[in-house]
């Protein structure tokens, strides 16, 4: 019995056990079910809006991507779709700043944004309206701003800028969607009119231009097609030309080192030819002066010999006076010999620096020559090395044929300066001789002397009268104011002129050798009669006096009139006193 009870109790206690067991699963999924209903999962192309009991300060939670825990009874959710909505603008009469109404219809492509200020914006302005109430709501937004972006923009930017035009459409309208959560995807303008047909006649006008600059194009691309086909030509020619060159270069190179060698071997051909020539002319002219310098030495030495036996049979005969003059004159013929033989020597060196100056003016031709030969092709090489070696064998043969005879003139020019100075000194020994017997004619050598200045008085008193012939004068005027001791300056000057003859006489003596008459010391005229003669002595002056000459001269003037001296005969003067 009890164990009947003990098996009942336990089955029951294992039925209830069962029964809790089954109440807990099925408890549990309940609230795995209600849970997993309540999270709400966001596709991409929608957003996700929780209200309710949400954070503070906010009105919903936005989600786009992902999910969320919607808690039931505090919380709900409901979704705004993302997808594209197209608005039509039929915009008609809208006025531009230049006054003229156009009509620019258009289609909007407009979408809830993804932005937090967005979905935001979206939740609060668009949350449970559809999709006709959201495009009624933009559009009338695009219209007030599409008006006023026009009213802002000249009718040509709006219908020449059209990236312009949408960019300020962009800019005034993107701020005014964004306030109700929307965003500006695309504006698409259809077309752009004007009442007044201001855009048509400037369509006009772009198609006019058009048509003008495509056949500018036309002409262009015409001109450049003759301007290639031109072109073709001209390279056509100039390979053409240019093979022709380059044969006509290996032509002409072959003829000129043909030409080269031709002329190479003429050259040493007429170098050869020319050499001996002038070696010929060399010989000759050699010989000839060779002949010319054996003549004139054998003159000279024929003169010398004759100028030698005379100078001996003159020197035997002469005193020493005339040894002297001798002496003179071999040193003054020496002189004359060494000055020919100077002469002689500069003739050699004159003839030594036009050999010089040959080589140095056929070295400065072979350079100028050259220089310019190597510049041009090898023709013109050969050419001047031709000219320069002809040139150069003249030039040798002009200055050996110029030294020849400069040599030969200098030996001819030494041997007739020689010849003369024998001569002169042959005249010299006979003019000794003379003079030799003029002194044993006179007396003494004073003597002699003395005569041979005679001989030469008539020519010094000649020149003096020419001398004197050259003053000038008229008149000459002397004031005597008076002097001292009662003698008056007019005397005064007469007896210094009358003391000064007596020394002048001496002078002549004995510097010049010639004794004047003894009258020409003498004063006439006095007063008294008195005479004063002047006498001269080798080692003494003479001294006159006029006394009487000044007693008539005191305080009174003199007038002396002067005729100017006749050259041809002596002088005469004449004066007067007053």
């Amino acid at each position: 019995m009890a164990n009947t009870e003990m098996i009942l109790a336990e089955a029951l206690f294992g039925g209830v056990l069962v029964w809790i067991v089954i109440a807990v699963v099925i408890v549990f999924f309940v609230a795995l079910m209600t849970l997993a209903r309540q999270y709400k999962r966001c596709p991409s192309n929608r957003i996700l809006v929780v209200y309710g009991k949400v954070a503070t300060g906010r009105s919903s939670k936005t989600i786009h991507g992902g999910g969320a825990f919607v808690w039931p009874l505090i919380q709900n959710y409901a979704y705004l779709s993302l997808d594209p909505m197209q608005i039509e603008i039929p915009l008609k009469g809208a006025l531009s700043s230049e006054n003229i109404r156009v009509n620019v219809p258009s289609v909007f492509t407009v979408a809830v944004g993804t932005t937090t200020e967005a979905m935001n914006n979206a939740a609060i302005r668009l949350l449970g309206l559809s999709v006709k109430e959201i495009q009624q709501q933009a559009g009338d937004i695009i219209f007030g701003q599409l008006r006023q972006v026009i009213a802002s923009m000249p009718i040509e930017d709006i219908n020449r800028d059209r990236d312009k035009f949408l960019e300020s459409i962009q800019t005034s309208l993107e701020p005014e969607l964004n306030k109700i959560g929307l965003v500006l995807i695309n504006v698409n303008i259809t077309d752009i009119t004007d009442e007044s047909g201001y855009i048509e006649a400037i369509g006009r006008k772009a198609a006019s231009e058009a048509i003008q600059q495509a056949v500018i194009d036309v002409s262009i691309q015409e001109k450049r097609g003759a301007i290639g086909v031109a072109e073709a030509e001209r390279e056509k020619q100039v390979a053409v030309a240019s093979a022709n060159k380059v044969r006509d270069i290996g032509t002409r190179e072959a003829e000129r080192d043909r030409a080269i060698r031709i002329a190479e071997l003429q050259k040493e051909q007429d170098f050869g030819e020319q050499s001996a020539a002038f070696e010929k002319d060399a010989l000759v002219k050699d010989s000839e002066r060779q002949m010319r310098i054996n003549i004139a030495s054998a003159n000279a030495k024929a003169v010398v010999g004759e100028n030698e036996s005379r100078a001996q049979i003159a020197g035997s005969n002469a005193e020493l006076q005339v040894r002297e003059a001798e002496a003179f004159l071999i040193g003054e013929a020496k002189k004359r010999e060494a000055a020919a033989e100077v002469e002689a020597r500069q003739f050699l060196a004159q003839a030594k620096a036009m050999a010089a100056l040959a080589s140095k003016i056929e070295a400065e031709q072979r350079a100028d020559l050259e220089a310019p030969a190597r510049a041009n092709k090898a023709r013109t090489i050969v050419d001047a090395e031709a000219e320069a070696d002809r040139r150069r064998i003249e030039a040798e043969g002009v200055a050996n044929a110029v030294r020849l005879e400069a040599q030969g003139q200098a030996e001819a020019t030494y041997a007739k300066l020689e010849a003369q100075a024998r001569g002169e000194y042959e005249i010299l020994s006979k003019k000794a001789t003379g003079l030799r017997e003029i002194v044993a004619g006179c007396g003494d050598v004073q003597s002699a002397f003395q005569m041979l200045m005679l001989e030469h008085f008539d020519h010094l008193a000649d020149s003096s009268a020419k001398a004197l012939s050259n003053i000038k004068f008229d008149k000459i005027t002397v004031w005597d104011g008076g002097g001292q001791n009662g003698q008056g300056s007019t005397a005064s000057f007469l007896r210094s002129l009358g003391n000064s003859l007596p020394p002048l006489l001496d002078i002549m003596k004995n510097l010049g050798g010639v004794e004047m008459p003894k009258f020409f010391g003498r004063l006439e005229g006095d007063a008294s009669g008195a005479a004063v003669a002047a006498g001269s002595a080798p080692d003494a002056g003479a001294t006159a006096t006029g006394d009487s000459a000044a007693d008539g001269a005191k305080s009174r003037a003199t007038d002396v009139i002067a005729k100017k001296p006749d050259p041809n005969r002596p002088s005469s003067a004449s004066g007067s006193g007053g």
